[in-house]
């Protein structure tokens, strides 16, 4: 038998996208969703808001504001790469080790877990390399961290302890921006700590970016929205969006997290239970034509699988 808290975070999720094969639903995936405009009200839901998830790195943007406030002074594609979940691409790799450089540190001072490039040319072009702390996908995240540190005179030796300083200001970031306590405290699989909040408290985090006009949240979107690439990484669905809509924010996070917004918009939150991230292209279309986006570049169209023979073959949003 689970605890109420298990309870509560699969509560009453709902279908939020269909696998149609031949006109008839083969399979579902099932989830919660939140659309709100841009003063706040939710215009659409799907599942239960108030379940507490684990935001993954769709919290990046936040954890990043906070390392701004902090006093984290990069430029725009340097602070993109502190926000990613990065291919692992050259440009990548190499901005982190700048973000390093730039504070007197080398890659030794990562401590994010050891990993292989993310994206599939990326990893491909790797070779034969062990895993590295490096080209691990929040390399720049961690970087950022280490760099946050050594400007507030922190040991850069513990920094991803969970009453480490800098670690103490992110979660006040998140409790702020989301509106309310953490329900669960954890570690990502990057090795930094990670906060559970709601569905509803991450929509109102990721609106306190979109919709405030401070120095750091202008940092925040003017990074990501210049540098899309390095926020993720060439050909990725966060990418493809935020450079077709000047203006758009956009970010992934592991075990089926999506976050979306614009200034004057709107902002969508979603959590695929299942952790798939197979319908996110039809979910965030479907989501971001509610507030009024839309693109006809055909990379966006939604996503396909593979049919065989068999006709009409497709992912459908349910909403």
């Amino acid at each position: 038998m689970v605890d109420d808290g298990t309870r509560r975070s699969v509560s009453a999720p709902e279908p939020l996208a269909y696998i149609i094969r031949n006109e008839m639903v083969e399979s579902a995936h099932y989830g919660h969703l939140l659309i709100s405009d841009k003063s706040g009200k939710n215009i659409f839901q799907r599942g239960d808001i108030h379940a507490s998830i684990f935001p993954r790195s769709s919290i990046k943007p936040i954890q990043a504001r906070a390392m701004v406030k902090l006093g984290l002074d990069i430029d725009a594609r340097l602070l993109a790469l502190v926000i990613a979940s990065h291919s692992g691409s050259i440009e990548h790799i190499a901005g982190v080790r700048e973000i390093l450089h730039l504070s007197g540190l080398s890659e030794l001072a990562l401590q994010c877990t050891s990993d292989l490039p993310l994206g599939e040319i990326e990893r491909k072009l790797w070779g034969e390399k062990p895993p590295s702390q490096i080209s691990m996908n929040c390399s720049g995240k961690h970087a950022g961290m280490l760099a946050t540190c050594v400007i507030n005179g922190w040991d850069t030796s513990n920094y991803l302890d969970m009453n480490h300083p800098l670690q103490i200001a992110i979660k006040s970031e998140i409790e702020s921006a989301a509106g309310e306590k953490s329900a669960n405290e954890t570690f990502d699989g990057c090795g930094a700590p990670l906060f559970a909040i709601s569905v509803a408290g991450l929509s109102r985090a990721i609106r306190s970016v979109v919709e405030s006009d401070d120095f750091a949240s202008n940092a925040i979107i003017s990074a990501m929205t210049s540098h899309p690439e390095m926020v993720a990484g060439r050909g990725r669905l966060s990418a493809l969006w935020m450079r077709a809509y000047p203006g758009l924010i956009m970010k992934e996070g592991a075990e089926g997290v999506h976050i979306a917004g614009m200034r004057e918009h709107g902002v969508i939150v979603f959590k695929v239970m299942d952790g798939s991230m197979r319908a996110h292209d039809v979910i965030i279309r479907g989501a971001l034509e509610r507030i009024g986006i839309t693109s006809e570049n055909q990379a966006l169209v939604g996503a396909t699988i593979f049919g065989g023979p068999a006709p009409k073959v497709a992912i459908r949003a349910a909403f």
